[in-house]
């Protein structure tokens, strides 16, 4: 089977590295990048609008095409592809908006009578006025639209409320994607991240995982794409994996199929574990990217198989079959990331062997004759596995040791009980 895996960070590679032992895939990347060529065959170029996706889908003649980021999808790509009768792995247009638009998400979890924080939707200043004052403090204030990890702003005083509005609803700081606002409770617990293949209504639940945001140790510094992810979440059994799932996914799959939005791909629910029980605080249309690193390692079954299944509108059942123990992914940022991250900077040890139990994702590397050099904000991914968190933690950061490079940033927490994200 040919399959086109779409993307070039840590999440795509670590999907290709997972795919390709499925018997008789021949795996593709497209855009993909250099360090992912002892997992697949790297197309390279750099346009993954949804015209390009179907064209490059169309020259392989892909048996299934796997969309890892949000944004083709939030474009349309899958429906380009379906209605060439091109079998793909991702959601529609309309089904995306789930994670496209915040206010899309409120409606749909209102509708599913699915708990989610108290909110207001916002498109004017006066509408935030309003917002605050029958909300209250702190507060979230999020774009509607997608704004690359930069939409979401936590407020606790009215003058930091005041200033997140201007700058997106006056000043338009994130353009489109700030016109509309939602301005939503805040919720105090711990955060979850739950993630199924779906196909319809029916889907098939992963462990559940935990990443970290903010770029400092103790969830400190500014947020990013993701610092780091731990599978499974301590304290969490299975049975209430399965229990949060049952009160997220059959309500919402169902008001989306009334609706007439099948879903066929990933969905991931972000829950904040409230003292007045499980949350949403988000939808994703696509794997989360550290979790995918930490949990894909995980799989102890024909994924492809499953998401062929999902693809094609078939039945799947769950939960999807792991491997005893655990799992933790850190990243290895470049210096100045998240703000302005440092380019260029020779990465050692990346023609190394890695050790048993441990894998390295390329997330944002680049070939320059002989060395590899850093070309993004979020460097390299390493993941390791252990019979428990703690060992998986002390595997991962003794294997990390060996890629630092200069400048490098890397939390020194990630998997430590009571750090938060």
């Amino acid at each position: 089977m040919k399959v086109l895996v779409v993307g070039s960070g840590g999440r795509e590679h670590a999907l290709v590295r997972r795919l390709s032992r499925s018997p008789g895939a021949e795996v593709y990347a497209y855009p993909g990048r250099a360090g992912f060529k002892d997992d697949c065959t790297v197309l390279g170029g750099d346009d993954i609008s949804p015209k390009a996706i179907l064209n490059t889908a169309s020259r392989l003649h892909a048996d299934l095409t796997l969309i890892g980021p949000e944004g083709p999808l939030v474009l349309g790509a899958a429906d380009l592809l379906r209605e060439q009768g091109m079998p793909v792995f991702g959601p529609s247009q309309a089904a995306a908006a789930l994670e496209g638009s915040k206010h899309f998400t409120k409606v749909i979890l209102t509708e599913a009578g699915v708990p989610t924080a108290d909110y207001r939707s916002v498109r004017t200043m006066e509408e935030f006025e309003s917002a605050l004052i029958s909300i209250g403090l702190p507060a979230a204030i999020k774009a509607d639209g997608l704004a690359a990890g930069k939409g979401v702003v936590l407020v606790r005083n009215e003058g930091e409320a005041r200033s997140c509005a201007t700058r997106f609803l006056v000043d338009r700081e994130l353009g489109a994607a700030g016109r509309h606002l939602i301005y939503e409770e805040y919720l105090e617990g711990e955060e979850l991240s739950l993630f199924a293949i779906v196909s319809g209504e029916n889907y098939a639940l992963f462990p559940a995982a935990r990443d970290y945001k903010r770029i400092g140790d103790g969830g400190t510094g500014p947020n990013t794409g993701g610092m780091g992810a731990i599978v499974p979440v301590p304290g969490i059994s299975g049975g209430t994996i399965e229990s949060y799932g049952r009160l997220v996914f059959p309500p919402v799959l169902a008001e989306l199929s009334r609706r007439d939005i099948p879903y066929r791909g990933i969905l991931y629910a972000g829950l904040m574990l409230t003292d007045n029980g499980p949350k949403v605080l988000e939808f994703n249309c696509r794997l989360g990217d550290p979790e995918a690193q930490a949990l894909l390692p995980l799989v102890n079954e024909d994924l492809l198989s499953r998401m062929y299944e999902a693809a094609t509108g078939g039945w799947i059942e769950g939960p999807v079959s792991v491997k005893r123990g655990a799992s933790v992914c850190l990243v290895l940022a470049a210096e100045g990331y998240p703000s302005a991250p440092v380019k260029g900077e020779t990465l050692p040890g990346l023609d190394l062997v890695p050790a048993e139990g441990v894998d390295v994702f390329h997330a944002g590397t680049a070939r320059a004759g002989e060395n590899w050099i850093a070309a993004g904000g979020r460097v390299l991914n390493v993941a390791a596995g252990g019979e428990d968190i703690e060992d998986a933690r002390a595997r991962a950061y003794e294997a990390a040791g060996r890629y630092r490079f200069p400048g490098s940033q890397i939390r020194k927490d990630i998997g430590m009980p009571g750090v938060r994200g």
